[in-house]
């Protein structure tokens, strides 16, 4: 998939190149589609300095928060969760465990850790299912829920925005939040469906009920403010939770007795190895980019959508961040470097920019999720798993361009 999106980017830009030279008189256009590409390359290396200082930071300080045991403690509380939502795992299964700790680790960000504890999730499922080569219930909605992206803390976006440039990098942390929030429960409740789950169980519904409460009380009170001390709520909650959570890690350290300083060592030692890896993604990936917006291809489109929103009577700013979404369930590389080209071309504040950073944090890359965690079993018939998980992100998209609507329009 990834192959023929990057390669398609190229070809697209080639068929425009080559329309703006022979039917526009612009021979220019290769110029700047040379330009576009030998920027582009310069903005990856530019990303790659801030990723190596970002990374390393915050894996460190993830690597003290795995050793205090603080993993282990969110698979605990929301093992009797996930026990009723799986009603096919028996009690006490290792499947249940491991899922448990899976979604905590994506909650704190721990990505690093979170996809082969969720691939020996997947795996200890498979035990269960009576028909191999079909997904099953669980299996389905373990996937769907994973790939609703339910990330609480989504620093890789802060960093992003702070290598852009951005004065207040945490400004979408509650636009996120509020985002993710609906894409993971429209998933939930579209698999509930499908599954005829009993969501009236009294835990089910303490879990649902408890966080509805919770997210409804702060809508009510953001709803009671002004879009200015919105924003800066938003900016100030950021900033407060990501510090705190630092702090709370290395208290639990120290309460642990662990050597919090050496366990940051080591953690920072991972970052390092994973941001060398990343630099050819970035390079491939911005500069197919670059090369669509400098042939004009991608503002075509861009020009089709705002006319047909704009026949319907609508407001059409949040055009220009809908590249992002609509290339982040097949890949999050290009995802990502569309959100970057996007703070480029408009601004690293501006309400595209905020959208598609806001997008990028609530969605997730679906397509590959589902290929790598069914095919690492061998699933084959994947059923409804596919619908769930695009409805999820669709709730993720509409609700991104709900919530900046109302924090920064």
């Amino acid at each position: 998939m990834l192959n023929t999106l990057w390669l398609g980017f190229f070809l697209v830009s080639a068929a425009f190149g080559a329309y703006h030279w022979l039917f526009l008189d612009d021979p220019q256009v290769f110029a700047r589609l040379i330009a576009s590409l030998f920027d582009m390359a310069e903005l990856s290396v530019q990303l790659m300095l801030l990723l190596f200082g970002t990374l390393t930071l915050w894996l460190g300080f993830l690597r003290i928060a795995e050793a205090a045991g603080l993993v282990d403690l969110l698979g605990r509380v929301l093992s009797p969760l996930f026990r009723r939502l799986m009603p096919e795992v028996p009690a006490g299964h290792p499947a249940l465990g491991l899922i448990t700790m899976n979604f905590a680790a994506n909650g704190l960000g721990l990505d690093n850790a979170a996809t082969p504890i969720g691939l020996r999730a997947m795996s200890e499922l498979q035990t269960l299912n009576p028909d191999p080569k079909t997904a099953s219930n669980a299996q389905i909605l373990f996937l769907v829920l994973n790939s609703s992206s339910l990330t609480l803390l989504p620093v890789t976006i802060f960093m992003y925005r702070a290598q852009q440039g951005a004065p207040d990098p945490t400004l979408v942390f509650v636009p996120i939040l509020l985002a993710t929030s609906a894409s993971t429960l429209v998933g939930l409740l579209s698999v509930a469906v499908m599954q005829r789950l009993k969501l009236y169980d009294p835990v089910v519904l303490a879990w649902l009920g408890g966080t509805a409460l919770v997210l409804g009380g702060f809508i009510a009170v953001l709803a009671s403010i002004s879009s200015t001390a919105v924003a800066a709520l938003s900016s100030l909650l950021g900033n407060l939770v990501l510090f705190g959570i630092i702090i709370a890690f290395l208290l639990a350290g120290a309460w642990k007795r662990i050597p919090v300083y050496e366990h940051f060592v080591e953690g920072a030692k991972d970052g390092f190895d994973v941001c060398k890896s990343l630099l050819p993604y970035l390079v491939a990936m911005l500069c197919a980019i670059g090369v669509l917006r400098a042939s004009g291809a991608l503002d075509v489109l861009l020009e089709g959508i705002r006319w047909v929103v704009q026949s319907i009577g609508w407001d059409t700013r949040f055009v220009d961040a809908l590249p992002t979404a609509l290339a982040k369930p097949f890949s999050g590389s290009a995802a990502r470097a569309l959100m970057i080209e996007t703070m480029q071309h408009y601004g690293v504040d501006s309400f595209p920019a905020l959208l598609s950073a806001t997008m990028q944090g609530s969605t997730e890359t679906t397509f590959y999720v589902l290929a790598v965690y069914f095919g690492s079993v061998g699933i084959q018939r994947i059923r409804h798993a596919v619908g769930c998980a695009l409805l999820a992100d669709l709730a993720g998209v509409l609700a991104s361009i709900a919530v900046c609507y109302w924090f920064f329009a």
